[in-house]
């Protein structure tokens, strides 16, 4: 869900992606040396194909950002659920075998749609709802057989409708409660608060935004500690005290929110033959997800134009590395051609350089193999350090092995 913080782990991955290959071109790996720019004039359409490309990287990033964000808002869209209420009325039969076809009995049945639904997967009529009573007449049918009730559960079943059968043989009035499942939750406003902020049933973050308006359009914010909120006469009055935190809005919010008002519809069950083909209609405004959402899901997810890019970069990159190797035997041709005895003594002198490199060669061999090297002032404390630290090698060994040591 979009307030959980949780990150779309293959939109991250793109978003890797995305910012890589803007990189690379920066960091060198797919550029041209200036060199063989001027020795080939034609790679610079190469090189302001490079140019475009970033900026392009750099819109497809920041849009693919801008998507991650919008689907962790709630995109709902405004629907009209269209609701049918009917009833047929089955007379008692004489000559029914069964105890049920002896009594007359009516059914009522509750289904609904959604127009205009366009997604492929249809909506079960029961998913937009989170409970539905059917209130039947108290004195037809007694204080403990009058209600019918269904309220969602983690296990419930989704349907198309509802049907409610019971015996009777005059029409009857009921009133149908549908308590719509909003996502996210909604709540029904104070009387008091909601006068003040124009506001009747909102979802929590909306009335907590429509507050800190209020708040900045009043300047009831402390100018010498931001934390705190002067409270004018109204809302004296909905908080109880004149002064709070910010940060106590939420909690003290808990007591002024109540459940949404149910929709309520009175309906009349009758009994007489030419109502039967009659069925009652209401539209109700539902909130629906924005199939755009899917699109942006899936153009998140999808990889395949990312592997060709990647497969495309990667043969960039082994050209552009072909290209340098030619350009560096180039240029040892020409300067060999130049000076061959200079160029092959400086050739010498750069190995010998890297040969005492790769051998981690300390010192000067060269001086160390003459005598004079070692009649220095230094070499006597050296041989001295040297033969104390043997010695001392020497005798730890020896504890090490006879499990003694000397204080």
């Amino acid at each position: 869900s979009r307030d959980s913080g949780l990150v779309d782990p293959a939109g991250v991955f793109q978003s890797s992606l995305a910012l890589v290959r803007f990189l690379l071109p920066v960091l060198g790996y797919s550029l041209l040396p200036s060199q063989i720019r001027e020795l080939v004039p034609e790679s610079q359409a190469y090189m302001d194909l490079l140019a475009f490309e970033r900026k392009l990287d750099q819109t497809i990033m920041r849009k693919r950002v801008d998507i991650q964000e919008a689907l962790k808002r709630p995109m709902k869209q405004k629907r009209k659920l269209r609701l049918y209420i009917s009833n047929t009325f089955n007379p008692a039969k004489s000559d029914a075998d069964d105890s049920d076809g002896s009594i007359a009995s009516w059914e009522l049945r509750v289904e609904g749609k959604l127009l205009d639904d366009l997604s492929k997967q249809k909506r079960k009529f029961s998913s937009f709802f989170k409970s539905l009573v059917i209130e039947l007449d108290k004195d037809l049918y007694g204080p403990d057989n009058h209600l019918v009730e269904w309220h969602r559960t983690p296990t419930t079943q989704e349907t198309d409708g509802f049907q409610v059968k019971r015996p009777g043989d005059v029409s009857v009035r009921c009133t149908l409660l549908l308590m719509l499942d909003y996502q996210p939750p909604q709540f029904k406003l104070d009387p008091r608060l909601a006068r003040l902020l124009g506001i009747h049933t909102q979802t929590r973050s909306a009335i907590i935004q429509a507050l800190w308006q209020y708040i900045k359009t009043n300047k009831l914010q402390d100018s010498h500690d931001k934390e705190y909120i002067n409270c004018d006469k109204y809302f004296q009055q909905i908080f109880d005290c004149p002064r709070l935190k910010f940060s106590e809005i939420p909690q003290r919010l808990t007591n002024l929110l109540l459940p949404p008002d149910p929709i309520v519809i009175n309906h009349i069950i009758s009994v007489d033959p030419n109502d039967q083909k009659k069925t009652a209609c209401y539209d109700i405004d539902v909130e629906v997800e924005d199939p755009l959402k899917g699109q942006m899901s899936s153009f998140l997810l999808s990889t395949a134009n990312q592997q060709e890019i990647t497969a495309l970069d990667n043969k960039i990159h082994e050209t552009i590395e072909s290209i340098n190797q030619l350009k560096i035997q180039r240029d040892f041709m020409l300067s060999f051609s130049k000076d061959p005895k200079g160029y092959i003594q400086d050739l010498l002198r750069s190995q010998s350089r890297d040969l005492k490199v790769m051998t981690d060669v300390v010192g000067n061999p060269e001086e160390e193999r003459r005598a004079e090297f070692y009649h220095e002032p230094w070499s006597q404390e050296a041989v001295s350090r040297y033969f104390y630290c043997k010695i001392q090698q020497r005798r730890q060994e020896l504890e090490q092995s006879l499990g003694v040591r000397n204080t």
